[in-house]
Order: structure tokens, then C-alpha cells, then sequence
């Protein structure tokens, strides 16, 4: 099987011998180191073998030597198979171009379904993909990976709770879940307001409750703010809770607060950065061997930083086991900056703004900042800062609490 697997794909030829014995020319070929099987004696003066396309050139000259004829029956295997192929090159043109269409229909987005959601949403989901480029039509190897479009919709859609995405070959199947809405038929339990830290109140906007402090009071921590019984006196709210007439009070009270922090900046700063230059290089990756299709010519940058993602390339719904693999190289610099004691402080004061920000919230804001402390010392600045911040400072509180 082997042998005539190795005879198939080097290419051969049946020759027939015309001729007074003609199979001693088969004899004088072997003799000259040319192969020769499947001799058959048709006649007295004629007999037929096989020899491989390579001994043709030698088999001429050995039968100039002689007086036989030789003719050629049959040409088989895979060299010849390539010959009339390529001779009938509208046809090789023609198939060449039907399995890049197909391969090319067979990568694009045909389909988006979305299950799971009412119909308004599933509006907003479809203009959401639509305007980040993911739509019918569209080649599936320049859409962001699913992961990154699940993060996307949950980003842009705050009514949606979950949303799972699966690649379906030519479609896209989208499942979500949306928020539970809470009803308010049921009424909160009746409940204080008490402050969560002490300040100095500066604005007060009391929609439910009986309010027990004004602006420019300084409370602490605990404190009440706003009662919600509404039969009381102020001075007599504290002492008598039995009065029926109570409600959940509800307001939101700001008030100046203060907070000490401490950073240290260096003089000497050395760190990276992105120049937020790039460029994208496309290719086609087979096992091993990637060859690259796109941004031949690109800039290459001294320093940098690589992102690398890989699509599947599908034939109907098959897998190939080829992939287009694009990769998108960002420009890095290195940055060494000298810092003037100025500069330092402004950027540890903008450094501790960030981190008090970051802990109180988006609703907090720093009104005004102080140095306490300053000191300088092994190429470092270290400051003490005071920060006066307002925030709203409202926090409920049951009644079973108690005081």
C-alpha cells in the first residue's frame, strides 16, 4: 500500500515497447538504475511497464541506443493531476474564489438574538451594539471579544441585572435578566434620622420627619437629626416615644466634615507611560507559522507594550484550524522627571484628594485643604494634610434601635 502511495504522488507513466524482444529494453533499463514495474507481454513485438516521470529523460537516451518504438500509454499521479489543473486556470480561479466567499460568509455576523428581556430593552441592547460596531454583516474577526461585549451592555444598560453572550457560529445568542423593581406599596417601618459622622450642618432638606437640629449646628456622631414622631415638641421628643403619630423620616442632611491624611511624594519620578500611540498588524496563524496580511509598513516603536487576540476562522459551521490573529502594539515611553518642592506638594495633595474621594464616594466633595506638617528629606516630601469635606452625613436609624 505504501509503495503504491509513493508511486501515486512522484507521478509515473506506462510506456509500451515495440520491437524483436522487446523486453529485453525493460532488462537494459534495470541494468542503468531505472525503475521498471508491471511489465506485461502484450505480444511477439510488443510489451507495456511502468517507469517514474524522473526516468523519463534516461530512458530516451538508453532507447537511441536501440531500435525499438516507444510510445506512451498512460500518465497517472498527482504531478499530472496538477498539470491539467493549472492548465484550466479559469476553473482553479473559479474554485479559489467560491471557497474564499464561503469562507468569508462563513465569518460574519448573520443573526443577534436576545431572549430574556421586554422589548424596550431589548431595543436599547440592539442600538447599544449597533453603535459599538457589532451589527448583521459585520466580519466577525473585527468584533470585541464576548466577554468584553457582556461588560459593555452592563455598562450601557443599568436595567439589566446579567447578561450571558454565546457565539453561535453566524450567530450571536444574547440572554439577559433584568433588575427586580421594588414596589413601594409596602411602607418602610417608622425610623429616625441620626448623623453617621460629627460636622457642622450646612444644608438640610427634610422630606419626611420633624427636624431637630438647624444649620451651622455642629452634631456628633449618633446624633438625632430629624425625628419621626410628629406629635413632639423638640424638647420633649427625646423623652416620650409612645406617640403613635410616627413616620420614616427621610432627608438629607450635609454638613462640614474633617479628615487628616498623610502622603509622600518623590523628587525624582521614574516611571512608564503610553504615548497613546499605536498600530495593529493582522495575520494568519496556522499551528506555528504566522503570516502576516495587514500593516505591513507600519511604524516600529523603541519601547512598547502588546495586546494580542485571536478569532477562529469557521467553514460553515466548522472550526478551521487556522486563526487570524490581530495584534495591536502600543507605544511605551519612559519618563524621568524631577520634581520642584512645589510640584511635589501639588501632586501629593492631588494624590491624597484622589484617595479621600475614593473612600467617601462620588456624592462627597472636598471643600478646602490644609498643610499641618511639611517636611523634606532622602528626595522625599512628606505632608500632613487637613481636609474640610461635605457630605451628607444622614443615616437611618429604627426606633427599636433606641437612642
Amino acid at each position: 500500500m505504501n509503495n503504491i502511495q509513493a508511486t501515486w504522488f512522484r507521478g509515473y507513466v506506462q510506456i509500451q515497447v515495440v520491437g524483436y524482444h522487446p523486453e529485453l529494453f525493460f532488462d537494459l533499463c534495470v541494468r542503468n538504475n531505472i525503475n521498471v514495474w508491471h511489465i506485461k507481454k502484450m505480444d511477439q513485438t510488443h510489451c507495456l511497464g511502468n517507469i517514474y516521470i524522473h526516468d523519463i529523460k534516461n530512458m530516451r537516451k538508453l532507447r537511441k541506443q536501440t531500435r525499438y518504438k516507444i510510445s506512451f500509454i498512460e500518465k497517472k499521479g498527482i504531478p499530472f493531476i496538477c498539470k491539467r489543473t493549472t492548465a484550466n486556470k479559469p476553473f482553479v480561479l473559479g474554485l479559489i474564489a467560491s471557497l474564499l466567499l464561503i469562507i468569508l460568509l462563513s465569518n460574519m455576523v448573520w443573526k443577534i438574538n436576545i431572549e430574556g428581556v421586554r422589548p424596550e430593552i431589548e431595543k436599547q441592547i440592539r442600538t447599544t451594539l449597533d453603535e459599538n460596531g457589532i451589527y448583521v454583516g459585520k466580519l466577525k474577526f473585527s468584533i470585541q471579544s464576548v466577554g468584553d461585549m457582556q461588560q459593555l451592555l452592563l455598562d450601557e444598560i443599568p436595567e439589566l441585572l446579567w447578561v450571558g453572550v454565546k457565539e453561535q457560529g453566524t450567530t450571536y445568542a444574547l440572554e439577559g435578566v433584568e433588575k427586580t423593581q421594588v414596589s413601594e406599596r409596602e411602607q418602610p417601618s417608622p425610623h429616625d434620622i441620626i448623623a453617621a459622622k460629627s460636622g457642622v450642618i450646612t444644608e438640610m432638606y427634610v422630606s419626611k420627619g420633624r427636624p431637630l437640629v438647624d444649620l451651622n449646628d455642629y452634631v456628633k456622631k449618633g446624633d438625632k437629626l430629624v425625628a419621626a414622631d410628629l406629635s413632639q415638641g423638640k424638647e420633649e421628643a427625646e423623652e416620650d416615644t409612645s406617640n403613635k403619630n410616627q413616620v420614616a423620616a427621610q432627608a438629607d442632611i450635609y454638613a462640614d466634615t474633617w479628615y487628616e491624611s498623610k502622603v509622600t511624594i518623590p523628587l525624582e519620578a521614574d516611571y512608564q507611560t503610553l504615548s497613546g500611540e499605536m498600530t495593529s498588524k493582522y495575520f494568519i496563524n496556522w499551528g506555528k507559522i504566522a503570516l502576516p496580511i495587514w500593516g505591513f509598513f507600519q511604524q516600529e516603536f523603541e519601547q512598547s507594550q502588546a495586546e494580542i487576540e485571536k478569532k477562529s476562522i469557521h467553514f460553515f459551521q466548522w472550526k478551521l484550524p487556522i486563526n487570524i490573529i490581530r495584534k495591536d502594539t502600543y507605544e511605551q515611553r519612559h519618563v524621568q522627571e524631577k520634581r520642584t518642592l512645589a510640584e511635589a506638594k501639588t501632586a501629593g495633595i492631588s494624590q491624597a484628594k484622589k484617595n479621600l474621594l475614593q473612600q467617601l464616594g462620588r456624592e462627597a466633595e472636598i471643600k478646602s485643604e490644609k498643610i499641618l506638617h511639611e517636611t523634606s528629606e532622602n528626595g522625599k516630601v512628606k505632608l500632613r494634610l487637613y481636609f474640610t469635606v461635605k457630605e451628607n452625613i444622614a443615616k437611618i436609624q429604627d426606633l427599636s434601635q433606641g437612642d
